[in-house]
């Protein structure tokens, strides 16, 4: 094993020991460096106080000096140095009562959550490794420092933080691990919905995101997405589905390109099913209308975790779409494109594609068949340039008004009008064709647009 702590780190570490005090960096940098992965950041411990650090270096931020953390500017880079400390009492399960400074780096590891984030380094005394979190790395074990329920109880956060480990590393969990968060994971009512958020993406943009079937059994999807534990209790007898709507749904996650609104998309795309639900007389499943219900459940869920409007948009059309099936001509995927959107057409083919591949074998060749003919027109028709949306008419609004019509609300009218035109007719996109269409359709119009 070998760690190669960047310069600038070094740099810190050797100014905080020519300066009798200890230096390591310290966590995640640690765990990633051992796993042969390229740190995204780098955070250094150290015995020095808050107010030594910032006397040892001529530039620094106060980002969390109140829990001993001072950002080190160090060019255009900035490091976040935090003393050695022992947490205090928790008191609602995510926010420490104080914080104490020690002078034991072993006792700053102990609060730390799993093993894997709780070893340190620096080139003079090499890997401090207190609690076993090479060999958790070694055996691909998921590990909390200590007593579990107590790291747990301290923050409840780390409920869900231990199953987003497992999923982007692949490790399991440990078994009283695994225990304890069966036994709290009601805590997580206490986590900010910004900060189950968070948790809840990493674990979806990783390389196993079908783990989200863990959350599922240690019973957090109970707390934080109740509405696939309903879709994991939803059987689907139909013969184009092997697997009830939840573990279709995780094949559906493990399929799709790592994206993270496809990735949120195809978590919610079957949520509505549920739902929907009949029965026909012989037995057999039926779903009509889940995706309109699907896209509402989305909206409701990505506002209840606070996620971003643009996030919210994208995935509540990617749901809203997912099923769609236009005829495999030209005139029906330019009217689909155009009435989904071009700029989400391609993310919903990949859905599409996904969902298909977590559907019954038997019934895969013939759809993937459709997909592929599918894409195949589309390109067609955005290599000939078709239009597909209003922008690319060859008239606008200005066009329109030098032509006689009055500014409003009829100029939007009637260029969707010539939008439906150019759909049924791609050759008749051209301004002079248009603007006599417009004319036609003035003189027809009962109020005389």
């Amino acid at each position: 094993m070998e760690i190669r702590l960047p310069e600038n780190v070094k740099k810190i570490i050797d100014v905080l020991e020519s300066n009798g005090y200890e230096g390591y960096a310290v966590g995640g940098c640690v765990r990633d460096s051992i796993l042969g992965r390229r740190p995204n950041d780098w955070d250094i411990t150290t015995s020095a106080s808050p107010l030594q650090v910032k006397h040892l270096f001529p530039r620094t931020v106060d980002t969390g000096i109140q829990h001993g953390t001072v950002t080190v500017l160090m060019g255009k880079e900035g490091y976040e140095v935090t003393t050695y400390r022992l947490d205090g009492e928790y008191e609602d399960g995510r926010h420490p009562k104080e914080v104490l400074f020690t002078s034991s780096l072993t006792e700053d590891l102990r609060r730390r959550d799993f093993t894997i984030n709780a070893m340190a380094y620096n080139e003079s005394r090499g890997l401090v490794d207190v609690f076993g979190g090479r060999e958790d790395i070694k055996n691909g074990v998921i590990r909390c420092v200590g007593e579990p329920e107590e790291r747990f109880g301290e923050d409840a956060l780390r409920i869900l933080r231990a199953v987003r480990f497992s999923a982007q590393l692949g490790f399991t969990v440990e078994e009283k691990t695994a225990e304890a968060i069966r036994k709290l994971a009601a805590n997580l009512n206490y986590i900010s919905a910004e900060r189950i958020q968070t948790e809840l993406v990493k674990l979806l943009i990783s390389p196993h995101p079908d783990y989200l079937r863990l959350a599922w059994e240690y019973g957090i999807t109970a707390v934080i997405l109740p509405e696939f534990d309903r879709a994991m209790e939803t059987e689907q007898n139909n013969p184009h589905h092997c697997w009830n709507v939840g573990i279709h749904t995780l094949e559906t996650l493990r399929n799709v390109e790592n994206d993270k609104c496809l990735r949120l998309a195809a978590l919610f795309h079957d949520l509505g099913k549920p739902l929907v639900r009949t029965t026909d007389e012989q037995g057999v499943d039926h779903f009509y209308g889940h995706a309109k219900v699907g896209c509402e459940l989305a909206s409701d869920i990505l506002h209840r975790l606070k996620f971003d409007n643009d996030t919210i948009h994208k995935v509540k059309i990617y749901v809203n779409y997912h099923d769609v099936r236009p005829e495999l001509t030209e005139k029906s995927v330019r009217k689909a494109v155009s009435r989904i959107g071009a700029d989400h057409f391609s993310q919903i083919w990949k859905l599409k594609m996904a969902d298909t591949l977590a559907q019954s074998p038997a019934w895969q060749p013939v759809k993937k068949e459709y997909l592929y003919r599918l894409d195949g027109i589309y390109q067609e028709i955005r290599k000939k340039k078709q239009c597909l949306t209003v922008k690319e008419l060859a008239v606008n609004g200005r066009d329109l008004i030098a032509d006689g019509m009055q500014p409003g609300k009829e100029l939007g009218y009637m260029l969707n009008a010539l939008l439906e035109f150019v759909l049924e007719n791609p050759d008749c996109n051209e301004k002079e064709t248009l603007l006599i269409r417009s004319r036609q359709i003035r003189i027809n119009h009962p109020d005389g647009m």
